[in-house]
């Protein structure tokens, strides 16, 4: 029997409108992800089949083992495979912590914190304040005229970042900021003005210490 000969109210798709997705079944749930079946096999039928072979791990199947069910082609293959991976990628930005004190942001660097080198490094948030992506900037001493805010802000833009937590390290233990370090803030919080994108701090860390700049100037 095709779905739609079926009454409304048994359909997938109806059903989840009136009752939400608790009231479905997993071969429901998939049969609204692939819309159709087949001229021999409705989409819930089909659906059936895909769970009974694959079970539990339906979410890590691959393109060539979906397909050797007839029925699923490449599109229907991509649309179970894409629904997945938003899936896992969703949740795992809700799971990244936020970077909301100089503290989380010292905890998140340990890895130049140990450096003999100075490290300069670019953390981009979104609007809550959760980690979408980093870039180390530099290597070596910093000097306002070589950290252009092209360099900073590009990333920003291509990842959609709401703001930035610059940070950097002084492996000589001191984390005071230097007239540098201020200078460099000053400029790039003034370029993040303009940019629509917040320098939310400046934080300088050492093996066992940090300094913010945006808490000290309050």
């Amino acid at each position: 029997m095709r779905i739609k000969d079926t009454p409304k109210i048994d359909r997938p798709q109806e059903k989840l409108v009136k009752y939400g997705t608790k009231k479905l079944s997993d071969a429901e749930l998939l049969a609204i992800i692939l819309r159709t079946g087949t001229q021999e096999t409705n989409v819930l039928e089909l659906s059936k089949k895909i769970l009974r072979k694959f079970n539990h791990k339906l979410a890590s199947a691959n393109i060539k083992e979906l397909q050797e069910i007839y029925g699923l082609g490449e599109t229907k293959s991509c649309q179970i495979i894409a629904t997945f991976e938003l899936s896992r990628r969703l949740e795992h930005d809700e799971n990244k912590p936020q970077l909301i004190s100089p503290e989380s942001v010292f905890e998140s660097v340990t890895e130049i914190r140990k450096s003999k080198r100075e490290h300069l490094i670019a953390i981009y948030l979104d609007t809550k304040n959760r980690e979408i992506y980093r870039e180390i900037i530099s290597i070596g001493t910093l000097n306002a005229s070589l950290i252009h805010p092209r360099e900073i802000f590009e990333p920003a833009v291509k990842n959609l970042a709401a703001g930035i937590i610059l940070v950097h390290n002084h492996p000589s233990g001191d984390a005071n900021p230097s007239d540098e370090d201020i200078a460099i803030t000053n400029q790039l919080t003034s370029a993040g003005k303009i940019m629509g994108i917040e320098i939310i701090d400046h934080v300088i860390v050492s093996l066992n210490t940090f300094y913010s700049i945006k808490e000290m100037s309050k």
